[in-house]
């Protein structure tokens, strides 16, 4: 009944996209604003027949005939809201992706502070889009690669996303074989084994030890961040690109007041970093920043 009340809808000529339903400029626009007001999210409307894919997937999983319909489920629903930015993020990530950050977070943070580590000082980081988990494990691998007891220190990693399935894949800490394959061969034999009862030895699980330096939590980079900092690194990687250039300003801004006097901050490989947050900031490798002594005007 749903496909066929769409399929008769999505020939109505004011359909922006044209499929199984009716998406008009007018619900483009609504999901942008939602997208935007939620999450930051800048969705031009050359996005939209990205949009319309992602979201189409909604309609069916909730049996909502056309996307005017789902609009208003979204105005009315916390949960569906959610799981509309879910929907229109992308979640792309591996272990040791971009390793040139992980060879900086090593011999230029995390090294240098091994001493302090073990004299008991407090040493945090963050991963603040963590998607399924392969970044912050990559950054407590690195920890333990320099500083072998880190999880019987005072360090900690804090990883955070706003996709609450993402969250909570990288708090289970099981991956396929194939998914580890960056992972470094004598960090996969030590840090991994296979998960119990899988039959077909296709997944891997990450060891407790590792899995004790992570703290997952679900958080919204546009609303509260429940915390202060300092943190000593912050990986911030392929997240601000889906902003526009004024939330991408006010979002490195946020994140350089956090930081540590020289505490690194790791951006993607396609994002500039701009605004206020530049004069704190300065230029240290390939897409790596290092804080200065004064904050951010």
């Amino acid at each position: 009944m749903t496909s066929a009340l769409g399929s008769s809808s999505s020939r109505d000529s004011g359909a922006l996209v044209t499929g199984e339903f009716a998406f008009s400029a007018a619900n483009f626009r609504e999901i942008a604003d939602i997208a935007k007001a939620e999450a930051g999210i800048d969705l031009p409307q050359s996005k939209a027949t990205l949009v319309y894919s992602r979201l189409a997937k909604r309609l069916r999983a909730r049996g909502i005939a056309t996307f005017t319909d789902y609009c208003a489920t979204v105005r009315a629903d916390a949960d569906e809201r959610g799981s509309m930015i879910a929907a229109l993020t992308t979640n792309v990530t591996r272990f040791f992706r971009e390793p040139h950050h992980f060879e900086h977070l090593r011999t230029k943070i995390v090294e240098p502070l091994a001493e302090r580590a073990r004299r008991g000082d407090r040493v945090r980081l963050w991963s603040a889009a963590c998607s399924t988990g392969q970044e912050p494990y990559s950054m407590a691998l690195t920890v333990l690669s320099a500083i072998p007891n880190a999880a019987s220190l005072d360090v900690r990693i804090l990883a955070t996303d706003l996709n609450p399935h993402v969250v909570a894949h990288g708090k289970k800490g099981q991956y396929q074989k194939e998914e580890v394959r960056d992972v470094p061969a004598d960090l996969r034999s030590k840090w991994f084994e296979p998960v119990p009862g899988d039959s077909r030895g296709a997944m891997l699980k990450i060891s407790d030890e590792v899995r004790s330096l992570v703290s997952f939590r679900e958080l919204n980079l546009m609303g509260t961040w429940p915390f202060n900092g300092p943190f000593d690194a912050i990986f911030c990687r392929n997240v601000v690109i889906y902003f526009d250039r004024d939330t991408q300003s006010m979002i490195w801004s946020r994140l350089a007041r956090l930081l540590r006097d020289d505490g690194a901050l790791y951006i993607g490989h396609s994002e500039r970093m701009s605004g206020p947050a530049s004069a704190s900031l300065s230029s240290d490798g390939i897409t790596s920043y290092r804080k200065k002594g004064g904050k951010p005007s």
